[in-house]
């Protein structure tokens, strides 16, 4: 099939930089969950509430990815993300500065807590907007025949976003002492967001809106001009445009179920699945757990970057056999190096084994989900739904991820200060179960038209 690859390309680096703030805001807390814990020390918070503290803005990742199909479908997917855009550049000034407007600077008292969390739960929303509605416009832009591709190039910046906070964490630290970091630090790695937020909202305006979006809101002549761009040639695109019109035509049923359960199944549990692994665990607590493992207190940082790195390489394998080998034997793959990850790292914590054996399985971990579960379950949730309800659809798989997001990082650090070995094993007997449940229930999709997705279901 041809295409213009270099119209598609760009339009496609312009949503990925929505995966990367995704990936950033997410991220930033690493480096600056303990000086906030000691930021806070005066209010002597237990680990419950530190490890909410630390996932809230995951609450707002629910309550984005759950709006995300209300808002993408009255506004339009190019409008959600300017959205998204202003939301990430105004939370990352108020995450840093949580006492401006109300109370006194540099004291941690339970409103300034308060204002923290809202801010990160603000944020939380353009993250759980950008989670849902890059990944569909990438989808609903791209040729079927690279769409894998293209939207595991989200992934990517996700990934590429959180190695890009590391080293900003790790930069605004090094050579810094402690009273510094707690004094500044902390507040000038939520600041850094403003870069990017700022940079995506401006190429944001640049884009089109999707030919699919603007055919469905009877715009057909905007649809017909933006198939063309992307396809290179008139025939084609007008080709593609009266397939995407017999999709939004052929039934008048509006119900999220108009194709039955088993596909909002399916993507719930794609959605679960991915987070249930543990994998934010290792994202989120990563210099924590490397202090855990008998690394000095400056390595942390450093270790957290190399394992950044090894995340970066192992995405760039998935986005290349993601439209050769398929999605089902990645998923599968990716799965099953999960589980020997944990359950080496369950082994090794049960006897008390502490060295390299035990960074060597966490990123025999962190690898096998970034080839597979990391950008394949973005892909298959971009792809999977029909037209009429994908906007709906995605919106309660977001929803369902970001939950379950949410409840693996709020219940980590008690787990893993009573108990590690066992939150190994149970995070490893999730990565079985979820190879099972790929090979029993999700289709394959490589190389199908998302026009063709209604019929896979109807069948």
């Amino acid at each position: 099939m041809k295409y213009n690859l270099s119209y598609v390309a760009s339009i496609t680096l312009v949503a990925t930089l929505g995966g990367l703030l995704f990936g950033y805001d997410t991220a930033v807390i690493s480096g600056a969950e303990k000086h906030l814990e000691t930021f806070f020390k005066d209010l002597n918070l237990g680990d419950i509430v530190h490890g909410a503290t630390v996932s809230s803005v995951l609450l707002g990742c629910i309550i984005g990815g759950a709006i995300s199909g209300l808002v993408s479908k009255r506004l339009g997917r190019k409008k959600t993300l300017l959205i998204a855009a202003f939301i990430f550049f105004s939370s990352s000034l108020g995450a840093a500065y949580p006492e401006s407007f109300f109370f006194t600077h540099g004291k941690g008292s339970i409103g300034v807590l308060l204002m923290f969390n809202f801010y990160r739960i603000f944020g939380g929303i353009g993250v759980g907007l950008a989670s849902a509605v890059c990944p569909m416009y990438i989808g609903e832009i791209a040729p079927a025949s690279i769409r894998g591709r293209l939207v595991s190039w989200n992934q990517f910046a996700i990934i590429f976003g959180m190695l890009v906070v590391y080293f900003v964490n790790w930069g605004i630290g090094f050579g810094r002492d402690d009273k510094w970091i707690l004094d500044i630090g902390w507040r000038l790695m939520f600041v850094s967001e403003c870069v990017p937020a700022a940079v995506f909202g401006l190429l944001v305006l640049c884009v089109p809106e999707t030919p699919r979006y603007l055919a469905m809101t009877n715009r057909e002549d905007k649809a017909l001009g933006v198939l063309t761009k992307i396809m290179g040639c008139k025939d084609k695109a007008v080709e593609i445009l009266n397939e995407i019109k017999e999709t939004i035509v052929e039934t008048t049923k509006t119900s999220v179920f108009s194709y039955g359960k088993v596909v909002i199944i399916i993507g719930i549990l794609l959605s679960v699945f991915q987070q249930f692994v543990g994998i934010n665990v290792a994202l989120y607590y990563a210099p924590r757990i490397f202090e855990n493992m008998g690394a000095a207190e400056g390595d942390t940082m450093l270790q957290t970057v190399v394992m950044g790195f090894v995340n970066v390489i192992f995405t760039v394998v998935a986005i290349m056999t993601v439209d050769k080998w398929g999605r089902k034997p990645l998923l599968i793959t990716g799965s099953i190096g999960m589980a020997v990850g944990m359950i080496a790292l369950a082994i090794l914590s049960f006897t008390e084994t502490i060295g390299i054996f035990t960074l060597v399985f966490i990123i025999i971990y962190t690898a096998s989900f970034m080839m597979s579960w990391g950008p394949i379950c973005w892909v298959l949730i971009s792809e999977i739904f029909p037209n009429r309800i994908r906007g709906q659809a995605i919106a309660i798989a977001v929803a369902a991820q970001w939950t379950a997001n949410f409840v693996v990082s709020a219940t980590f650090p008690p787990l893993f200060s009573s108990i590690e070995g066992i939150t190994w094993c149970i995070y490893g007997l999730m990565s079985i179960l979820s190879a099972l449940f790929v090979w029993k229930m999700v289709p394959e999709t490589k190389g199908k038209s998302l026009e063709e997705m209604g019929k896979l279901w109807k069948k």
